[in-house]
């Protein structure tokens, strides 16, 4: 038996199988400090489980729904991005999805014809290039280096786009690296979509986990309401990873499209959750506040913590909830110096090539985990990689010895 030759072009996300491996490790007695993830590792707020436990208990919220997400979510949702994000917009702009991974892979399905091309950033979250290539498309990756804080370069940017070029996809917060685009890097980008009549898809998962100015969404821009998709969601802000919630805005000619798509492959979103959600945006935002400022303050401890290690060097990121050291002066690919951090270290991080291969040189550590485990998990980095430096000898699943 065969597998369609489409099959061939779907990556993965790493975090998950990076994620087995420390658990089967943790499996023979080893302790393992997890920094690989992008979950928060708060509980979701009770005041949003105990109104989707009523939805589901008393309220009868256990049927279909339409397509694309009750009315009064989406009238939430379009209240919520005018008064974070600025974007004027209507409940019939609203695309409500069981996560926001489907906003990414409908954009692609209704938009990229085959060997079209998607920009995309590199390194970047994997399944950006894995949903182009999957849909026919050709994945282009706009490199971001450390030197421009990890930002897309605008020129250079406009230098990869084609004929061929259909959609730009922006990542800010940025998704490993902790950038921001600023606001003169979106004007432009802007004008560049309007001039060469592009889609912009605006991924702003972490939209209110920037640490530093005001966030400035592209789709505010001129010309820009009509072919952005801003993609969003509750996983990140509220600790509602496992709900399965994202939403997109999108331009009026796009929705049925996306209604299509809805309906032949999940039907809807679960109904219950979705009451859930909208109290999580009407709702008291006292918890997604304190969890900024936790967010904060660990941001603080790790990057200080990764900077005084010899041989790493950090730059502060400036929203979502990763640190992306430099790792290069050990001359070891990031996947062996991560591979030994955790089989030596017990310390579970990614390494930057698994978000591309511009990520080669930098690991990515989540400090959505407490305090007292970052510290811990800094003096293990700390105490490995001196090993590493003494010993030259690296670590992995064959070496790794057995509590």
């Amino acid at each position: 038996m065969k597998l369609a030759r489409r099959m061939e072009g779907i990556g993965t996300e790493t975090a998950f199988e990076v994620a087995a491996r420390a658990r089967a490790l943790e499996a023979t007695g080893r302790d393992v400090i997890h920094l690989e993830l992008g979950e928060p590792d708060f509980d979701t707020p009770r005041h949003v489980s105990e109104a989707a436990a009523d939805a589901l208990l008393n309220a009868g919220m256990t049927h279909y729904t339409a397509s694309t997400g009750i009315e009064p979510l989406r009238a939430a949702i379009a209240a919520d991005v005018l008064r974070w994000k600025g974007i004027e917009t209507s409940a019939e702009r609203v695309v409500v999805t069981p996560g926001a991974k489907p906003i990414m892979f409908y954009a692609m399905l209704a938009l990229v014809n085959r060997s079209e091309e998607v920009i995309y950033p590199n390194p970047g979250f994997p399944i950006y290039e894995s949903m182009a290539a999957f849909v026919g498309g050709t994945p282009v990756a706009a490199p971001l280096r450390e030197e421009n804080d990890f930002r897309m370069d605008v020129a250079e940017l406009a230098s990869l786009v084609t004929d061929r070029t259909r959609l730009i996809v922006l990542n800010t917060p940025h998704n490993p690296t902790g950038s921001i685009l600023t606001d003169e890097d979106l004007r432009a980008i802007a004008e560049l979509a309007v001039e060469r009549d592009l889609v912009v898809l605006a991924d702003e998962i972490y939209g209110r986990l920037q640490y530093e100015g005001e966030p400035l969404s592209i789709a505010t821009l001129p010309g820009m309401a009509q072919r952005t998709i801003t993609l969003d969601g509750f996983s990140k802000t509220f600790a509602m990873t496992g709900w399965r919630l994202g939403y997109g805005i999108l331009p009026e000619w796009l929705v049925p499209a996306f209604s299509r798509l809805i309906i032949n492959s999940v039907s809807c979103t679960n109904a219950f959750a979705q009451a859930g959600a909208i109290e999580a945006l009407a709702g008291p935002q006292d918890d997604a506040t304190a969890m900024r400022e936790e967010f904060i303050a660990r941001r603080s401890l790790i990057v200080d913590g990764l900077n005084a290690i010899e041989g790493l060097s950090c730059r502060l990121p400036h929203g979502a909830f990763y640190a992306f050291p430099n790792v290069s002066s050990f001359g070891r690919t990031s996947g062996e110096i991560a591979d030994h951090l955790l089989y030596d270290g017990g310390v579970c991080g990614l390494a930057g090539t698994a978000f591309g291969r511009h990520g080669e040189g930098y690991l990515r550590f989540s400090y959505a985990n407490s305090r007292e485990n970052l510290s811990r998990a800094l003096e293990r980095i700390a105490d490995s990689l001196a090993r590493l430096q003494q010993s030259g000898r690296l670590a992995s699943a064959r070496t790794a010895p057995v509590s």
